[in-house]
């Protein structure tokens, strides 16, 4: 029997019935259509499916949409606005930290969450922030680059 939600998602409120089993990434992607937020391995490992919910990454293959009720999330759609791209993905785009793109949505994410907490992230401290990510085409440098370079 479906539950109907409030969920604010990138700045907008949000009320919809969902499954008692509907995973937060099928709401995002089936429900409401922001399909930056991938689905890769469906277990929590790949960290594809990263979004920020209420101030902290989680894996959205792994939480239940009715437990994000009353909760924010903000998704790669929230970050870019008319001006153009947030910031952190400008710099992914600058340093070559896009390869083939499936992981990139759940890596500025976590990227982002990082910076918003440690504004002067060290290289061990970057790395460890991105640790729930996978990438298979970059290597982590040029990721590890672009992050870098938002340090304040």
């Amino acid at each position: 029997m479906k539950k109907i939600i409030s969920v604010t998602i990138n700045n907008e409120i949000y009320e919809i019935a969902v499954e008692p089993n509907q995973t937060l990434a099928d709401l995002l992607r089936y429900d409401l259509g922001l399909t930056g937020t991938k689905k890769g391995c469906d277990t929590g490992d790949c960290g594809a499916c990263t979004v920020i919910l209420d101030g902290d990454v989680v894996n959205s293959c792994l939480v239940l949409a009715i437990q994000t009720d009353g909760s924010v999330v903000d998704t790669i759609e929230g970050l870019a606005t008319e001006e153009g791209l947030h910031p952190i993905q400008e710099a992914f785009v600058e340093k070559g930290a896009i390869q083939c793109g499936y992981c990139s949505p759940g890596m500025i994410m976590s990227a982002k969450n990082l910076l918003d907490k440690n504004t002067n992230p060290t290289e061990q401290e970057i790395r460890e922030g991105i640790s729930g990510n996978l990438c298979r085409c970059t290597g982590y440098q040029k990721i590890i680059e672009a992050i870098d370079s938002q340090k304040s």
